[in-house]
């Protein structure tokens, strides 16, 4: 039996290495569903607390956070991605140096 949608997508994000970035669109292509990032987002934002998916290293195809600037979920996300030795300029992640391919 082939894995559900879902839990492809899950395990692409599990799968992003500590100190890369991927955003909503990659994630979904990798999963086989291009056209899908919305899919990707609300998945991420149905996850259960306690989940110990990377949903932190997912971000827009800008390499902007989702979240509202300033938000404690934007600072939560930001720092967990600092802590990992990611990058930023004018709030932006520097996707050059890393998106994971």
């Amino acid at each position: 039996m082939e894995p559900d949608k879902n839990t492809l997508i899950y395990t692409i994000i599990g799968t992003i290495p500590i100190g890369s970035v991927a955003s909503y669109g990659q994630v979904a292509a990798l999963a086989g569903y291009p056209q899908n990032a919305r899919l990707v987002g609300r998945l991420l934002k149905e996850m259960p607390n306690d989940s110990t998916i990377p949903w932190h290293r997912v971000v827009n195809s800008l390499g902007k956070i989702s979240f509202a600037v300033g938000s404690d979920k934007y600072q939560q996300q930001r720092q967990k991605l600092l802590l990992e030795g990611v990058t930023f300029k004018n709030e932006k992640v520097n996707m050059r140096e890393h998106q994971w391919l």
